[in-house]
């Protein structure tokens, strides 16, 4: 397992890139305090409030793309379980904090993603999240 990365993954990337190369400016993979909790986005504007999660089809079980193991079930299920709980808590208290949040699947285009963030910079959406 210790060949999966937490952070810097290719879709993730790919969005920072285009986001950089669009005049955005981010931290990357910032842990944010709040309260007991600690929340680490992919990308955080965090001037504006805004965090960005890439999640991977597979570890945070993708409905459209997300596969159930066939194999040690008894150790996969509870954990893909907790993911999604805890990607659902993270959510929940940035938003209480007055985060914006937005997740996107990795299995998701380039410019559709990054539409989605730019959306949320500049004033759309509250929450953007296509999950759960």
């Amino acid at each position: 397992m210790r060949a999966n990365r937490r952070a810097d993954t290719k879709p993730e990337v790919e969005l920072r890139r285009a986001l950089h190369r669009l005049g955005y400016r981010y931290r990357k993979d910032y842990r944010l305090d709040l309260g007991t909790a600690k929340v680490r986005p992919d990308i955080v504007f965090t001037a504006r409030k805004v965090a960005v999660f890439v999640d991977g089809c597979f570890w945070h079980a993708c409905p459209e793309h997300g596969r159930r193991p066939t194999v040690n079930e008894w150790y996969w299920e509870p954990k893909l379980r907790r993911t999604i709980e805890r990607d659902r808590n993270g959510d929940a208290l940035l938003s209480a904090a007055g985060w914006r949040v937005i997740r996107i699947w990795e299995h998701q285009d380039l410019p559709t993603a990054i539409g989605a963030v730019i959306e949320v910079l500049e004033g759309g959406s509250e929450h953007m999240s296509d999950r759960r």
